[in-house]
């Protein structure tokens, strides 16, 4: 096991839920947290502990971002007009490897950054290696054409684990991906349920 696929699989575990709905998460297995502990830790959880929860499930959910990243990217959010929460979750998803993970040119986040930082994309025909770049409505992201032949693109377009949303159009035969719309909360295919409300509570005391 990878040491990407060893986090991936403990991010599930200490969440406590299967944040990407994979069947091979451990948790369809085994419904506690990791450690000699874990399966003692049912009491009920603080309101410091339940937002602190929702930040790490949403910061995991995007790859496990650093607190620093996400920090940053909260403070953006915070400061463009509307819902804070709904901002916050709309600038996750602009995101590069998001976008790519989305499209399904990749099975997980993890890979889409790391697909996106070998310089397997471009943008607007620009060659882009830079996971956190910020796509906007109109941009075209595509897989280079070296790289179309990969047999990990194969595999996850096969996925039935996750449909694209409405807000990319996806070109599966071209590998291309036209970045619609920034989503609502409502509109990103999320399995389990996040609460960028109790993130924005997190931030708002400490």
């Amino acid at each position: 096991m990878t040491k990407r696929t060893a986090a991936k699989h403990k991010i599930d575990r200490r969440m406590g839920e299967n944040i990407w709905g994979r069947p091979k998460s451990p948790l369809n297995k085994r419904e506690y947290g990791p450690g000699q502990h874990g399966q003692r830790r049912k009491g009920k959880m603080s309101d410091f502990g339940t937002q602190l929860r929702a930040k790490q499930k949403l910061k995991g959910y995007y790859g496990d971002l650093t607190e620093k990243q996400f920090k940053r990217i909260y403070a953006e959010a915070a400061r463009v007009t509307g819902d804070t929460g709904e901002n916050l979750v709309g600038l996750l998803e602009r995101r590069l490897d998001a976008v790519v993970y989305r499209a399904k040119f990749v099975a997980t986040i993890f890979a889409a950054r790391q697909f996106v930082n070998h310089g397997h994309v471009t943008v607007n025909g620009q060659a882009v290696n830079i996971a956190s770049y910020r796509v906007k409505e109109g941009d075209v992201v595509e897989v280079r054409q070296k790289s179309k032949q990969m047999a990990t693109i194969m595999e996850a377009q096969a996925l039935t684990e996750r449909d694209v949303p409405d807000y990319l159009e996806v070109d599966s035969h071209k590998l291309t991906a036209k970045f619609v719309r920034t989503p609502a909360l409502g509109d990103v295919p999320y399995p389990v349920q996040m609460e960028p409300n109790l993130v924005v509570e997190y931030y708002a005391k400490n």
